[in-house]
């Protein structure tokens, strides 16, 4: 029993996902040093320990949520149930806009993330892109 393209593409994302939440929960300070640089880095922990602790808290919980958004699109890559298979995807396409027009209007004016929004933004539009080509191959399928 072979995996569909459906499937592929969400265990492709699954195994992205969860290493990503997980680096976030436990190795955030690495993450941005690594992703940003360390001067960068030091910036987003914060000034206060208060600040620091707010900052820790909301990695760790963000991290956590795309380590469920994870496991859950690991247990959606086994649905066969092709109707389902494209509103997932076209859920997908809207969520990865969503996140393109967010960093376009908000995640660029921030001063210490204002250089990597673009090279974010298209990130997410090649993103959506792969599941718009799934959408693509899906109706070709359909009505061929």
């Amino acid at each position: 029993m072979g995996l569909t393209g459906f499937g592929s593409i969400c265990l492709i994302y699954s195994v992205v996902a969860l290493s990503c939440g997980t680096l976030m929960m436990f190795y955030s300070h690495e993450v941005f040093a690594f992703s940003h640089g360390n001067e960068i880095a030091v910036k987003l922990l914060g000034s206060t320990p208060h600040d620091q602790l707010l900052i820790k808290t909301s990695d760790s919980f963000s991290g956590l949520l795309l380590f469920a958004v994870g496991s859950l699109l690991f247990m959606v890559a086994f649905v066969k149930d092709r109707e389902f298979q494209s509103f997932f995807a076209k859920g997908c396409v809207l969520l990865h806009i969503a996140m393109a027009i967010w960093r376009i209007y908000f995640e660029r004016k921030l001063e210490e993330l204002g250089r990597d929004w673009l090279r974010l933004v298209v990130g997410d539009f090649v993103l959506a892109i792969s599941w718009v080509l799934f959408l693509v191959c899906g109706w070709r399928e359909k009505y061929d």
